[in-house]
């Protein structure tokens, strides 16, 4: 469901009327001008219970969106709870019981700007293990600047991180299209999402070499990410796709700030896709999504706002390789989503990660 009011009485009413009982999960695009500790006020005044997030941009069916409010419904909660201080390492995750030969699924948004979100998603996982599927995104600002940006009924914060528990059958596809330029590298150190080194030498030296060298382009003061966009990090993992880090900027002592973290002695590689590496990747992601499905009830869509950025006015196509596939299966599915800063799921063997400029498609099921 998409909600274009900005006002909070009429956001409310529609939400009731189309949870009908149930949770909400609520994405809302940065540009829409809404004053959101109003719009917890009213959803509590009115006893909804919900989780949400503020993201760049929402996605509703096949249009991207500046401005709007995504609604999904949350069905057969298990748990829906908030963890403050991702940071600071300092929270616990509550205890569920999970019942044997039953399906869940856990949905969870993030502050994408703050640190340690790897370990929140290793908390999570050393909770529950794989006795549930795991699915969300980082919220924050395309500006860059932490600030509020989950919210629930305790209310709207930054730093922290908000999760539902459902009894539901979830299948997920997870690609990203991005392949090696070169590597692999050593990160011989680094801090939460900081690079120090690598192989020992300056980290951003190491990288302007091999990105220059590959783009014929040059790095000046003011053009970093329009150039790293294309040059991910991929952190390689045996068996399974990179895990890819998104570089952001170069911080005043040559280090490299990224989305998510990595750790000292990772090994990495640089990467580099194009326009229809992308487009097959969130193709094959969608595929493998579907062939998983029985009878799918919602479609959500979690791709990272760093793609946008890459792929441009070709995003249109990528968005549409993976609407129109789902539709002309599921025609009456609804399609739902953010462009995120970072992509959380469960892939494969059930490891649990925190990706960049990476797609996940999700096909929930319940029983009404």
């Amino acid at each position: 469901m998409l909600i274009s009011s900005i006002q909070a009485v009429q956001i409310v009413q529609n939400i009731s009327e189309h949870v009908q009982g149930n949770a909400a999960l609520i994405s809302i695009a940065e540009g829409t001008a809404i004053d959101i500790e109003e719009l917890i006020a009213e959803l509590n005044k009115n006893g909804i219970k919900f989780m949400g997030g503020i993201f760049p941009k929402v996605i509703h069916g096949s249009s991207i969106l500046d401005k709007g409010i995504v609604i999904n419904t949350l069905q057969n909660i298990e748990s829906l709870f908030l963890v403050r201080n991702v940071s600071s390492k300092n929270f616990s995750i509550p205890e569920i019981s999970f019942e044997a030969n039953q399906d869940y699924s856990l949905f969870t948004y993030v502050d994408g700007l703050t640190s340690n979100i790897s370990n929140y998603l290793e908390e999570l996982y050393a909770s529950y293990g794989m006795q549930t599927n795991y699915f969300g995104g980082g919220a924050g600002s395309l500006s860059l600047k932490q600030k509020p940006c989950v919210f629930c009924n305790d209310g709207f914060f930054e730093d922290a991180a908000v999760a539902c528990v459902m009894k539901m059958k979830s299948s997920i596809g997870v690609k990203h299209g991005w392949n090696k330029v070169d590597g692999p590298f050593i990160v011989t150190k680094a801090e939460g999402n900081v690079i120090k080194e690598i192989n020992w030498n300056d980290p951003f030296e190491v990288y302007k070499t091999v990105v220059e060298n590959h783009s014929t382009q040059t790095f000046t003061d003011d053009n970093f990410f329009d150039i790293a966009k294309g040059y991910p990090f991929g952190i390689i993992k045996s068996d399974a796709e990179y895990i890819v880090r998104d570089p952001l900027m170069v911080n005043d002592n040559n280090e490299l700030v990224c989305v998510g973290e990595l750790e000292d002695n990772m090994l990495v590689d640089i990467l580099n896709g194009d326009v229809d590496s992308l487009i097959s990747a969130s193709t094959q992601a969608t595929k493998e999504c579907m062939d998983k499905a029985q009878h799918p009830k919602k479609a959500i869509i979690i791709d990272c706002i760093s793609r946008i950025l890459f792929l441009e006015n070709e995003f249109d196509t990528e968005l549409s390789s993976i609407t129109d596939a789902i539709s002309s299966q599921y025609p009456d599915l609804s399609i739902g989503g953010a462009l995120t800063l970072g992509e959380i799921s469960s892939y494969g063997e059930g490891f649990l990660e925190f990706y960049n400029k990476t797609v996940v498609i999700g096909l929930f099921e319940y029983e009404d």
